[in-house]
């Protein structure tokens, strides 16, 4: 990949009035596929800087490469500069509670008269129905979908281990944002992108959907699942600690009964394709557990990999600051957070044409662009001062 690839989003303008997840992680996207990404926050910062918990780093990971306009859009001075901003912008993207922004005559239809060129991306709980005007979560929308149902035993449903949801969400908001720059390139007009979390999710259990209707009865919680593969467990090591083993097809059985000095179980008829193994399962899954306990995690990834069979580690998140294949295919990017911590944390999960999206900028401190931005659109260094007097503007935090 030369220097000279341009990211394809370069020279679009994307003003973001998002929080939390849903919405940022939308913008961020955008913004890391080239996009010059404007988070227009309160004038005192996004509250997404304040969390603590599980929340503590959803704004240094969904904020990169964006700049920041710390504003009280609230106020006559500071609405004016919203719309100036929306004036040359190309998108759009809020995930503020249904209704909201058209209170503010901010609405689509609003901003339609003021650019007929925006794309307006509006990211929500539910698409129109009856539910749109429902307040949703990630969570809500996990346990009114069935993924956490799904995900835990049953009779203890489990939300995921991640904001999939908000993330998922804002994936499509982007994907849909994207398709509308095309369809503008067309037709020289913007319009209206929705995208929401039960939508998304319900989305995920199409397969599950699908089960559903091919075997006339619904599938039970992934714990107690009826697997498709004969030796698809997580099992205990020598040194104690877990791995998963997926033994996918006759191939990898053989191979299995082979490389683990296995021959009774390789001349075993009863065994010889994956159904019959299924049929097998209640004391063969034992027995190939007791197999791999003789051996260390360690060594049992290198008899796995060997023997070209389906192996991992149970990791935890921590473990992939150091993981050998991210760090040398650069897919963690050196970013440094809100109050001047370093770490390392993941690009887009994809290459184009040799290109990966990169880590531009880190995270903006509250209003680090103000006057940037505020230039761009028309103002002097006198009305950013007149703007910074009369409040309007946020703090900029070094």
């Amino acid at each position: 990949m030369t220097s000279s690839f341009e990211p394809p989003l370069k020279g679009i303008r994307v003003v973001e009035l998002t929080h939390t997840i849903l919405g940022p992680s939308c913008g961020m996207i955008l913004a890391d596929l080239g996009a010059e990404v404007i988070k227009v926050e309160p004038a005192d910062g996004d509250r997404t800087r304040k969390l603590r918990g599980f929340g503590a780093g959803f704004f240094g990971y969904f904020n990169r490469n964006k700049k920041s306009l710390a504003l009280d859009a609230d106020s006559p001075e500071g609405r004016k500069v919203l719309v100036k901003l929306l004036e040359k912008a190309d998108v759009l993207i809020e995930n503020f509670a249904p209704g909201s922004m058209a209170k503010r005559k901010l609405g689509p239809a609003d901003l339609e008269k003021i650019n007929p060129r925006l794309v307006y991306c509006a990211l929500k709980g539910f698409l129109p129905g009856p539910y749109e005007k429902r307040p949703a979560l990630d969570e809500v929308v996990q346990m009114m979908g069935g993924l956490a149902y799904m995900t835990g035993p049953s009779g203890r449903p489990l939300r995921a281990g991640t904001s999939v949801i908000d993330i998922v969400g804002g994936m499509f908001g982007a994907f849909g944002t994207v398709l509308a720059l095309k369809q503008r390139d067309r037709t020289g007009k913007g319009g209206l992108v929705e995208s929401a979390l039960f939508e998304s999710v319900v989305f995920l259990m199409g397969q599950h959907l699908a089960i559903t209707a091919i075997n006339g009865a619904a599938p039970p919680p992934m714990p107690e699942r009826v697997s498709s593969w004969a030796v698809y467990e997580i099992f205990n090591t020598a040194d104690d600690l877990q791995v998963f083993v997926g033994i996918t097809s006759d191939g990898q059985w053989k191979r299995f009964c082979e490389f683990f000095n296995q021959p009774e179980l390789a001349a075993d008829p009863k065994l010889a394709t994956n159904n019959q193994r299924i049929e097998a399962r209640p004391w063969l899954v034992p027995r190939v557990a007791s197999v791999f306990k003789a051996y260390t995690k360690e060594a049992l990834e290198k008899m796995c990999l060997e023997a070209d069979i389906s192996f991992a580690p149970v990791a935890r998140p921590q473990d992939l600051f150091d993981h050998p294949h991210l760090l040398a295919n650069g897919s963690l990017a050196p970013t440094t957070l809100p109050g001047g911590v370093q770490t390392r944390l993941p690009l887009l999960p994809f290459q184009m044409m040799g290109w990966r999206p990169p880590l531009t900028s880190n995270p903006p401190a509250i209003g680090e662009h103000n006057d940037e931005v505020l230039a761009e659109i028309g103002y002097d260094p006198a009305g950013i001062a007149g703007l910074k007097t009369a409040g309007v503007l946020g703090p900029r935090h070094g």
